[in-house]
């Protein structure tokens, strides 16, 4: 019997997973797939669709830019450890032409680094015209690690959220499209994900042992992440809450919110600057 064909989205991804007033992060289950009706086989059949559009979008995106369209994405991935930040980079964004895309993996800021505002080290790695950007980690590390360590004091945190917001309006306001994703991972699937790491020595390069230090101050990135999404999530650059617990629908649902974007600036091919027939008549002279 012929395989009935792969469910699509009941709504669409960003009306089911968009942080909005209200939202509390405890009501979020990691494990659900929020407006997919289908299983893993059936996210593989429409995952493979989904990365064909997606790159097909961005080839267009890429294109317009190199005839002065200002347009660009930026993708900023945000998640406890193992909950897929790498897995997204590789499976989704690495669908399409690598020349379009820059990726940036914010570590903990060097001394140079600290001596300037946390923001400083960010912008210059804002996407340029034509790019799908990848923050992996980002500037809201700021606002998360530094909350829960205590790293700065607290009006100092405070401020950063204005400072988030205010920073964000003007790559809006650049023709940047935002995509803010948290990968909302439960402890218990966490704590499979760095057992496995464990149990495998292809993976021992994976694990790190500080992640089992800061898988104890779970309750307090929680806390963290429930004021920041509050504090940050606007119409300009919303939030957007992934479930992470199946790695196959966190996949499929950022793929999904990539699209969503791409297709909202109904992109066309640029048209030739250049008489074709004419290069044509060229061509065939040769």
């Amino acid at each position: 019997m012929a395989k009935t064909p792969a469910p699509n989205w009941t709504d669409e991804s960003s009306n089911q997973l968009k942080v909005t007033r209200g939202f509390e992060l405890s009501s979020v289950d990691p494990s659900s797939t929020p407006g997919f009706s289908g299983d893993k086989a059936d996210a593989q059949a429409a995952g493979a669709a989904a990365a064909e559009a997606l790159s097909h979008q961005q080839e267009m995106l890429f294109a317009n830019s190199r005839q002065g369209d200002n347009r660009k994405v930026l993708l900023i991935l945000q998640g406890m450890d193992t909950s897929g930040k790498g897995g997204i980079v590789r499976h989704v964004v690495g669908a399409v032409d690598p020349q379009g895309v820059s990726h940036v993996a914010f570590k903990a800021p060097t001394r140079a680094e600290l001596q300037h505002d946390f923001l400083w080290r960010i912008r210059p790695h804002a996407p340029t015209p034509g790019m799908i950007g990848v923050f992996d980690r980002s500037h809201y590390e700021d606002v998360l690690i530094a909350r829960v360590k205590e790293l700065a004091p607290a009006a100092e945190i405070e401020a950063r959220y204005d400072q988030i917001n205010a920073f964000e309006q003007q790559l809006v306001e650049d023709d940047t499209t935002v995509i803010k994703v948290m990968l909302h991972l439960s402890p218990g699937e966490q704590k499979k994900r760095l057992l496995e790491r464990l149990d495998r020595p292809d993976k021992h390069w994976k694990f790190n042992p500080g992640d089992i230090d800061e898988r104890m101050l779970w309750p307090g990135y929680q806390s963290a992440y429930q004021i920041a999404l509050g504090r940050t999530s606007t119409a300009l650059a919303p939030w957007y809450v992934v479930p992470a617990d199946r790695k196959w629908f966190a996949r499929l649902a950022v793929r999904e919110l990539l699209l969503q974007a791409l297709a909202g600036m109904v992109l066309t091919w640029p048209p030739a600057d250049y008489d074709v027939q004419a290069e044509r008549a060229r061509l065939a002279a040769t």
